[in-house]
């Protein structure tokens, strides 16, 4: 599916309710649907199959003017000009890495000990494309008259800052961001990362950032959207419209859902999703089985396609873990697992990227209802 031939959607939302902010929410261990859960015992429930057009609809709950309101605060946040390059494995020695940020093209690669450089991806020269140009003992060589770079100013070339947290690289644009630099980007609190399953997903669509985080503090579309992942979800808390932008972790969404594994297999927890910058919109299980991962998904502007159209890298980093015995098994078996973590990732955002999509060309035509 493309922009040009849009999903089909329901009708305009008729006019939402007003809806003030739920603070006081039962513990999610006092909810008849996890009781039958042994403590130490298996996380999964069987739950009888879901009728989808039987469910309870959100669209009165999912008020236009929450989610609205909810993008607008994390627009002011800010973000340091941080931009993610990608994911850091892909940034291997003896390779250079380039993007498109912005408009702006950027090269990184990694020094004889590892450490992450950047810079623009143009020599300074007469152009070429540094992307293309091998690394030698640590040096960007450009390969059209071997200009040699180690990271530092040279012949007109000056590096970006970068950042590897050992899950994303990190560039800083300030050019492009236009806002008081900060020294690191702004990440949420992860789980350790040798206690953890690490797994990246990059997704392109024809949107902007703001259509891929506004998909993101939508929560009331999981269930139905994605019902081969998702049911019995429900929003115990959102934030009221005129919610304290400046708390970034009240100001955000609670969700019980229950993830689906198998037919009839479940999981339920109870998940928070906050928009810690701009770009950013992080979920953590909060209760239930795997509390505190997270899935980061990181909005990068790209640039312009052939037609003009904006482009977006949806980049999704899911940090899981448990503290089940078991679970070093699990960070055993990375290697085999991370394929399917990304399968079910790449799923769930080919849909959400046609929901990013659909909002950019109707807010571009001038019919989005929101």
């Amino acid at each position: 599916m493309t922009p040009d031939t849009p999903r089909s959607v329901s009708p305009g939302n008729p006019p939402a309710r007003p809806r003030r902010s739920v603070r006081s929410v039962p513990p999610i261990r006092s909810l008849r649907s996890l009781r039958r859960l042994p403590r130490r015992g298996l996380p999964l429930r069987l739950a009888a199959p879901v009728d989808w057009a039987r469910q309870r609809p959100t669209w009165r709950e999912a008020s236009p003017a929450v989610i609205a309101a909810a993008l607008k605060r994390s627009a002011a946040r800010p973000s340091g000009n941080w931009y993610v390059l990608g994911p850091s494995k892909e940034i291997r020695p003896g390779r250079p890495h380039g993007r498109t940020i912005a408009g702006t093209e950027v090269v990184a690669w990694r020094d004889t000990a590892g450490r992450l450089l950047a810079g623009p991806g143009a020599c300074p020269h007469l152009g070429a494309p540094l992307r293309e140009s091998p690394v030698h003992c640590g040096r960007l060589v450009c390969h059209w008259h071997g200009l040699a770079l180690d990271g530092r100013g040279a012949a007109g070339w000056e590096p970006y800052p970068a950042h590897d947290d050992g899950v994303l690289a990190w560039v800083r644009l300030d050019a492009v961001g236009g806002e008081e630099p900060l020294d690191r980007p702004v990440l949420p609190a992860r789980p350790p990362r040798a206690a953890s399953l690490t797994a990246v997903t990059e997704a392109e669509g024809v949107c902007e950032p703001e259509d891929v985080v506004a998909n993101r503090l939508d929560p009331w579309h999981g269930a139905w959207f994605h019902p081969y992942s998702f049911s019995d979800l429900t929003v115990v808390r959102a934030p009221g419209v005129e919610a304290d932008p400046a708390d970034a972790e009240e100001d955000g969404f609670v969700v019980e859902v229950s993830f689906k594994v198998g037919s009839r297999g479940t999981v339920p927890v109870r998940a928070a999703f906050t928009a810690p910058e701009p770009r950013t919109v992080v979920m953590r299980i909060v209760e239930g089985e795997g509390a505190t991962s997270v899935v980061e998904t990181h909005a990068t502007p790209l640039g312009a396609d052939d037609r003009g159209r904006p482009r977006t890298m949806v980049t999704e980093a899911v940090l899981a873990t448990s503290d089940r015995p078991g679970f070093a098994l699990a960070r055993a078996a990375a290697p085999l697992l991370r394929p399917l973590v990304r399968r079910a990732s790449a799923r769930l955002w080919r849909d959400d990227l046609a929901y990013a999509e659909r909002r950019w060309h109707l807010r571009g035509t001038g019919r989005f209802p929101g």
